[in-house]
């Protein structure tokens, strides 16, 4: 599959988050109206998040792909890292926000009574069927294409999917039985889940933004690689650092240094194609020095 027929899927895929997250929206603003109800309001929240967090990954698809610059001699793929804290910190507000209303509620003398349940079931009924449509294809095409942003975002959608089933169970059983306060518990549950994801996000776009290390699954991998390479004596000071969905990695290879520069230079080029074969996402910077051989 060629890069521009990856990029074609990648930016399908992107816009149909983007569709489908604006369309929860939509729904859930209005069931939310409906039925005044916390967990709708709890995966009204989710879904705005998804919203924010598709146009994001439009954006990172657009703006990373970018080359590098004078100003920018590693690229502009830190961009993703600097919307994700945002992103974070937006959501760790709205489940705050969520959670206190849930405990007001509960903690409120006054009984407040769920409105129009039906609609707000079939309304959610309809964002979880749509959501599990894009899932499906989200799946697919991170197949195909293998990109990482795809496959994140995908997660993020099937983790909406346990909200939603939450604040339909909350409806039904107060249209049923007249179980308000489940609403209250759902909200609260939700919000948790809420604060988990954002913590999980802030913390994974700070280690970009400090120059955290790879994935050190990433390392013994590449370790892996240039450890069985054909011409390698050794190697050492592996270095990485991640920025958005990059992965940057430096590695010092040791060559017999009586080979001509040509065969040394091959090595080298060869290596770090099977290190992108493995890791696409990467940038790879390869030094070469001199072995130490014993005769």
């Amino acid at each position: 599959m060629t890069t521009d027929t990856n990029n074609r899927m990648n930016l399908t895929a992107g816009g149909a988050s983007v569709l489908v997250a604006l369309t929860l929206v939509s729904i859930k603003v209005w069931a939310l109206a409906q039925t005044s109800s916390l967990s709708v309001a709890a995966s009204l929240v989710d879904s705005a998040m998804d919203l924010m967090v598709s146009l994001g990954a439009m954006a990172a698809m657009f703006y990373a792909a970018k080359p590098a610059d004078e100003d920018h001699a590693f690229g502009h793929s830190s961009a993703e890292d600097l919307a994700a804290l945002g992103q974070s910190l937006f959501i760790l507000i709205s489940a705050a926000v969520i959670a206190w209303a849930g405990v007001n509620r509960l903690l409120s003398p006054g009984t407040v009574t769920l409105a129009s349940e039906t609609d707000g079931i079939l309304a959610l009924a309809l964002s979880m069927g749509l959501t599990a449509a894009l899932v499906v294809w989200q799946g697919y095409v991170a197949r195909k294409t293998k990109s990482k942003i795809v496959a994140a975002d995908r997660l993020h959608y099937l983790a909406d999917l346990i909200p939603g089933i939450g604040a339909i169970i909350s409806l039904w059983a107060s249209h049923e039985f007249g179980l308000m306060s489940l609403d209250s518990v759902v909200a609260l549950g939700a919000a948790a889940m809420l604060v988990v994801g954002s913590v999980k996000i802030g913390k994974s776009a700070w280690d970009a933004l400090m120059d955290r290390r790879a994935d050190p699954e990433i390392i013994a991998g590449v370790e892996r690689i240039a450890g069985s390479w054909p011409g390698v004596h050794g190697f050492h000071d592996i270095k990485t650092r991640t920025a958005g969905s990059r992965v940057f990695i430096q590695i010092h290879i040791e060559l017999d240094g009586n080979q001509p520069l040509r065969q040394a230079h091959d090595i080298g080029a060869a290596l770090r194609r099977a290190i992108l074969a493995e890791y696409p996402q990467a940038e790879v910077i390869i030094h070469k020095d001199v072995a130490r051989l014993t005769h």
